[in-house]
C-alpha cells in the first residue's frame, strides 16, 4: 500500500481539534490504536474536516486482549465505527502477545478484508521468526510491520526483511522520546543544515527504505515542522553518521 513518508501518531491525543489540524495542513495518515483509547478523537479529527475520506489511510491496532478468533471481528467492527468509517484501512496487530495465535488471530483478519471490512493488514513489534511465520499463514498481503525506530534504537534485519518481502516499515516514536536533540551527531547535522534535530531524526528515518515516520505531534507549529521534513535530503555521510551513533535504548520493550 502506499503511505506518504510522515504520518501522524496520535497516542495521547485527545483533542480532535489536533486531528482536523494536521489533516488540514497536508497529513494523510492517521495511526491510532485500540490500547490509545482515542479513537473516538481521531473519528471526530477526520469528520470535522473536507478532506476526502479516500484520500486517508486510517489505522488502528488490536490489542492483545482482542486477538482471540472471536474477538477479532467485532472489535475490528467496533474500532471502525469509533472512527467513523465503513472500512479500516490498515489494522494491526499490536504485539504478538495475549490471545495472539496466529492460525487463528491471521485467519480472522483475512475474513476481514474477505468481507470489505479491512483493506489491508499490518502486524506490530513482531520478531523476524514471527514475521516469517505471519507471511506463511496470511492469504493478504502483509502491508506494514510498525515498529519502534529512531536514532537511538533501530533494527537493520527488520528492514532488510520488508525489503525481501515487500511491505513497509511504519516508524513508531521516530523522535525518541524527544530526546533527539541531546544526540550529538542529530544536533551538528541540525546546526549545519539550519533545521530542527526533529526534523533531521525524521529525515535519517524516512531515507531507509522502505522507511515511513508517525512522529506524535498536536500544535500546528510541530505538525507543519514534521512533515516538511519529509523534503530534507541528508547526505550518506550525514546519514553514516546517524548511523554510528551508539544505540540500544528502547523505549518501548515487551
Amino acid at each position: 500500500m502506499h503511505l506518504p513518508p510522515v504520518g501522524l501518531g496520535t497516542m495521547g491525543i485527545d483533542d480532535p481539534d489536533a486531528i482536523a489540524t494536521a489533516l488540514s495542513v497536508g497529513y494523510r495518515h492517521l495511526d491510532t490504536a485500540r490500547i490509545y483509547g482515542n479513537e473516538a478523537v481521531v473519528g471526530d479529527g477526520l469528520a470535522a474536516t473536507g478532506v476526502d475520506r479516500d484520500a486517508v489511510t486510517v489505522a488502528t491496532k488490536l490489542w492483545v486482549d482482542d486477538l482471540g478468533d472471536g474477538d477479532v471481528g467485532p472489535t475490528a467492527r467496533e474500532s471502525a465505527d469509533l472512527l467513523g468509517v465503513e472500512a479500516l484501512d490498515l489494522l494491526y496487530v499490536h504485539r504478538p502477545r495475549g490471545a495472539y495465535d496466529p492460525e487463528t488471530t491471521l485467519p480472522a483478519l483475512d475474513r476481514l478484508v474477505d468481507e470489505g471490512s479491512v483493506r489491508e493488514v499490518g502486524v506490530s513489534n513482531f520478531e523476524v521468526d514471527e514475521l516469517d511465520r505471519a507471511l506463511e499463514v496470511l492469504d493478504a498481503p502483509l502491508a506494514a510491520h510498525q515498529t519502534e525506530l529512531h536514532p537511538l534504537f533501530y533494527r537493520p534485519e527488520l528492514l532488510e526483511h520488508a525489503r525481501e518481502h515487500g511491505y513497509a516499515i511504519v516508524a513508531y516514536s521516530p523522535l525518541a522520546g524527544g530526546r533527539v536533540s541531546e544526540i550529538d551527531a542529530v544536533a551538528e547535522i541540525a546546526a549545519a543544515r539550519d533545521a530542527t534535530p526533529e526534523a533531521v531524526a525524521i529525515a535519517w528515518a524516512t531515507a531507509k527504505d522502505p522507511v515511513v515516520a508517525i512522529p506524535k505531534a498536536s500544535s500546528e507549529r510541530h505538525l507543519r515542522a514534521n512533515l516538511a521534513a519529509a523534503d530534507l535530503d541528508l547526505t550518506p555521510e550525514e546519514t553514516a553518521a546517524i548511523d554510528a551513533v551508539d544505540r540500544e535504548e528502547e523505549l518501548f520493550p515487551e
